[in-house]
């Protein structure tokens, strides 16, 4: 009920509802991944995608870190440090 509507009763409304939808991604981006930015990429992604960080899923790992780094390459940015999980 953070965000103003039960989720577990009517999980549909987030691919029904725009701002539901909006919501729920960024309820999940503040209680799941904001904390730990700081910590780089790769925390981003074991936040997200945990299941790939087990090492089953090195190569899904591996492309987003090389997406990541080629998106910072684009825009002048470091991409920092602790790329992968």
């Amino acid at each position: 009920m953070d965000i103003g509507f039960d989720g577990l009763r009517n999980p549909e409304k987030v691919a029904q509802d725009a701002m539901v939808s909006f919501k729920t991604a960024l309820w999940f981006w503040m209680k799941n991944v904001h904390q730990v930015m700081q910590q780089g990429f790769g925390a981003t992604i074991r936040a997200i995608n945990g299941d790939e960080c087990n090492g089953n899923r090195s190569d899904v790992v591996n492309n987003r870190v090389r997406y990541y780094k080629d998106y910072c390459n684009q825009f002048g940015v470091n991409p920092g440090n602790n790329l992968s999980c």
